[in-house]
């Protein structure tokens, strides 16, 4: 049975802003995997920023996508680049995305898909965070939830928590990789039930054994974007 949220989502249709530009008619999507079972990236393109962002732009190209998507709940190899997804103590590391990646052209700009408050501003300035990062509070049909966009250009730390944001405002932009976490230009899209006492923060990948608990927190990003029906 579907969840009170994903119901409420799933009713909502055409009322959804999209969150970046996209005309179905003429732009492209491509499929991005960040799996082992990826062979063309290898470790020396991981760990390097600049192969890494080549890697994907020359995907785009050579496909004539406008994005790459992808990652919801995949287990993925990239996180290798990057101790803040190890643990402590040396146990499981964290490798199960939350969200849905859009890669694209930094500056890329950013869409509130509804109408929200603005929860929370930072700066993860981390290889491999968040970078600059925003969550919005939403609430539909009396049930509250969480949209949260990572990787985002600094000038979009401008917003100040309890800011109204109605439906289609220009949240953001894609960040350069020196404001983004040293990633790639992208957005981290992640849809949350609940912050679980994280402020400023939540986490946008998990250890595969929290898997359960973590996908139960955080629903497909794609009932928001409804961008997967193009690929």
């Amino acid at each position: 049975m579907a969840s009170p949220l994903i119901t409420i989502l799933q009713g909502l249709g055409h009322n959804v802003h999209p969150v970046v530009p996209f005309n179905p008619d003429h732009d492209r999507l491509l499929a991005l995997d960040f799996t082992a079972a990826n062979n063309a990236l290898m470790a020396d393109i991981i760990e390097d920023t600049t192969l890494f962002s080549a890697y994907v732009e020359q995907r785009l190209q050579r496909t004539g996508a406008r994005y790459g998507i992808g990652g919801y709940d995949e287990h993925r190899t990239v996180y290798s680049r990057s101790r803040v997804f190890d643990a402590p103590d040396g146990g499981e590391p964290r490798r199960l995305h939350l969200g849905t990646d859009i890669w694209g052209a930094a500056g890329t700009p950013v869409f509130a898909p509804l109408s929200g408050t603005i929860e929370a501003t930072a700066f993860h300035n981390r290889l491999g965070d968040y970078g600059a990062m925003l969550i919005v509070r939403h609430e539909v049909d009396g049930l509250s939830f969480y949209t949260l966009y990572g990787h985002l250009s600094a000038a979009d730390l401008h917003w100040q928590p309890g800011q109204e944001a109605e439906a289609g405002t220009l949240l953001a932009h894609f960040g350069p990789p020196a404001e983004n976490g040293q990633w790639p230009p992208h957005l981290h899209f992640q849809l949350l039930l609940d912050l679980q006492d994280h402020v400023n923060d939540y986490p946008g990948v998990c250890r595969y054994s929290e898997r359960e608990q973590y996908l139960a927190n955080c629903p497909d990003p794609d009932y928001l974007l409804q961008l997967n029906r193009y690929l």
